[in-house]
């Protein structure tokens, strides 16, 4: 609650950007050796959910169907991504792999880090990382599978979380957020992706806010699937 109340204290615009730069990149290398994802699923391939072989008989609204009932009934997050659209994130996210999220909370906002390890999105509350650093746990991880990109023009994605820190809807807005700051076509809101990244000392967390708050994903949102907002 220090912490919390810490970071409810600094003035607008106030960023300790570097510290925590420093602890995801450490985090980053970590993804990439640890083996353990501590409660969440090692090696969660799409092979591992859906017959992959079966399906390519399957147009992409068949499959997008069979994915959307096989989640629905489910309590995670999951989306069916236009290959166009993933393209445009896979590229963003080579050149800028980490940014910053506001997760809306009864009082104001908690952040969330977020970084690309491989086709995996991990975040983290920005409270861990810069308490516990490099062995900061994720509390979700985002799936994508491009696997059926070329042939199908899809890329599925779907989501694991730890509960004790994240509860359906939230994770959801959070994976809205992704399609928000890395599929938008408006460059203002791209651009605080690459002040995040290359010019830290420029960023300001209240602009990820003004940014959400002006995309309506700011208010809660309905369990379930992922908006095609961008």
């Amino acid at each position: 609650m220090e912490k919390r109340n810490e970071v409810k204290k600094q003035p607008v615009g106030y960023s300790k950007q570097g510290e925590f730069i420093k602890c995801m990149e450490e985090k980053a290398e970590g993804l990439g050796t640890k083996t353990s994802k501590g409660a969440f699923t090692k090696d969660k391939t799409l092979d591992s959910i859906l017959n992959v072989e079966m399906v390519k008989e399957k147009s992409a609204e068949e499959i997008k169907q069979i994915w959307s009932q096989y989640f629905s009934a489910k309590d995670t997050v999951y989306a069916v991504i236009p290959a166009e659209k993933f393209d445009l994130i896979w590229k963003r996210a080579q050149k800028c792999p980490s940014f910053l999220y506001a997760l809306p909370r009864k009082e104001g906002y908690e952040f969330f880090v977020g970084q690309w390890s491989g086709t995996e999105l991990h975040f983290t509350s920005l409270i861990n990382i810069q308490s516990k650093g490099e062995s900061a746990p994720s509390n979700l991880i985002l799936y994508h599978y491009p696997e059926l990109q070329k042939e199908k023009g899809i890329v599925l994605m779907t989501a694991e979380m730890d509960p004790k820190f994240l509860v359906v809807h939230e994770a959801q807005c959070l994976a809205n957020q992704v399609q928000l700051f890395y599929a938008t076509d408006r460059s203002q809101t791209y651009e605080l992706v690459e002040t995040f990244n290359h010019r830290s000392s420029e960023f300001k967390y209240m602009s990820v806010i003004a940014e959400l708050e002006q995309s309506g994903l700011g208010r809660e949102l309905r369990p379930g699937q992922v908006s095609d907002k961008s």
